[in-house]
Parts: C-alpha cells; sequence; structure tokens
C-alpha cells in the first residue's frame, strides 16, 4: 500500500469509522482517521500527502464537515470532497462545496470507492 492513495476520513463515530476504513482499504485507499473537525484541520495544514476528504458532517467539536471541506478547498481548490451525512442532506445546496459528493447513511459501501473513484479521475493528476 506504499504507492495508494492517501485520503483523509474524518468521523466521530468508531462504528462508522471502522466501516469507513475498511471500505476504502478494500477499495486500494490508505485512509488516514481523524475523529474531529480540528484534528482533520491540523492534519490538512501539515501534510501534502492526501488526494481525497471524506467527511462526516455533523462533527464533535467546533468545526464540522462542511468547514472541514471548505478549508481543504482552500488548500487545493480541486481537492475531492465526499460528505457523509444521516441528518444533513437538505443543507447540502447552501453549506457544501461545489463538485462534492454527498452520501447519506446509510449508504453500500461500494457507493464509497465508487464516489472517491469518479471525482479523483475527474481531476488532473498531481505531479
Amino acid at each position: 500500500m506504499e504507492d495508494s492513495i492517501v485520503i483523509l476520513v474524518v468521523e466521530d463515530d468508531p462504528l462508522v469509522r471502522t466501516v469507513v476504513e475498511e471500505t476504502l482499504e478494500s477499495g486500494g485507499f490508505k485512509p488516514v482517521i481523524a475523529a474531529s473537525g480540528e484534528e482533520a484541520v491540523t492534519l490538512l495544514q501539515a501534510q501534502n500527502k492526501f488526494r481525497g476528504l471524506v467527511t462526516d458532517i455533523n462533527l464533535l467539536g467546533r468545526i464540522d464537515g462542511w468547514e472541514v471541506a471548505k478549508r481543504a478547498r482552500e488548500i487545493d481548490p480541486a481537492f475531492p470532497i465526499i460528505y457523509m451525512t444521516g441528518a444533513a442532506a437538505d443543507e447540502w445546496a447552501s453549506h457544501g462545496v461545489p463538485n462534492s459528493v454527498l452520501l447519506s447513511k446509510p449508504f453500500a459501501p461500494a457507493q464509497l470507492v465508487t464516489a472517491i473513484s469518479n471525482l479523483l479521475n475527474d481531476i488532473a493528476p498531481k505531479p
């Protein structure tokens, strides 16, 4: 997995976090887990190895998934973003970043792998 594409996953629910992590690994990606928006923003600012973001919207702490995605897009305007939510889907049009994908929980694991693959295929490869 040395050459795997690294995806930042932000999820505060341990069960969902495990499912997303295992799903991405089985899809050939390397997930890096953050349990809060604050942790995710710190990781995004410290490292440029991430090629995509999968974030829950309603997170514990002050920074929600909408804000994490906005911060990621400040670093890279084409950064692939996937939102996961069980309750905030109706806010996507007003809070979500352009060219992102929203998956309503519960979703099939294959939907996540397909969504991140499609977003990565839509952007130019990084050198």
